[in-house]
């Protein structure tokens, strides 16, 4: 009637706002430090990076296990906002062929952020001279309105914030 629980046309509402937990304990990186440019130009999304240390790769955020891929090195998740992300197990992994990898949920099952979806041998991946730096990407950045990467923390897996997003 007098406008005065009406929004103005730019004013964001709080329930606009998400965040992304870390995929796995380490210290978070901007994608540009990845060594890889499809990630580091940022042409697979737009993320963070994590540098890990730990073993488990868990859910950054409530959603759908929407694609694991067939080597495990990297699985897809669809939140209800409608953001899909990409979370791509340390760097040239899809040529181990799923070694050193072990699946912990079917594709297709709810997940809770902080939920464990694989688990990596550290170890024999790095004896194979490969980089664990782990994206988390948000691969359809065109529907936020924002994204802040919380860069050069130390991360727990489920746990710490590493990404602040608002949705158009």
């Amino acid at each position: 009637m007098f406008g005065f629980l009406k929004k103005k046309k730019n004013e964001q509402s709080v329930e606009n706002n998400f965040r992304l937990v870390s995929a796995v304990a380490g210290k978070s990186i901007p994608l540009s430090e990845v060594p890889d440019p499809v990630f580091a130009q940022k042409m697979a999304g737009d993320g963070i990076a994590i540098d890990t240390t730990g073993d488990t790769i868990v859910a950054p955020a409530d959603g759908e296990l929407t694609l694991v891929f067939k080597t495990k090195h990297a699985f897809a998740l669809t939140l209800e906002n409608g953001v899909e992300l990409l979370v791509h197990i340390g760097i040239e992994t899809v040529g181990l062929e799923g070694e050193g990898f072990e699946q912990l949920v079917e594709q297709g099952a709810k997940v809770k952020a902080g939920t464990p979806i694989i688990k990596i041998d550290r170890e024999l991946i790095k004896s194979k001279g490969l980089s664990l730096i782990t994206p988390i990407l948000i691969t359809n950045p065109d529907i936020l309105g924002t994204i802040t990467p919380v860069e050069n923390i130390d991360t727990i897996a489920g746990e710490t914030t590493v990404i602040e997003y608002t949705v158009k």
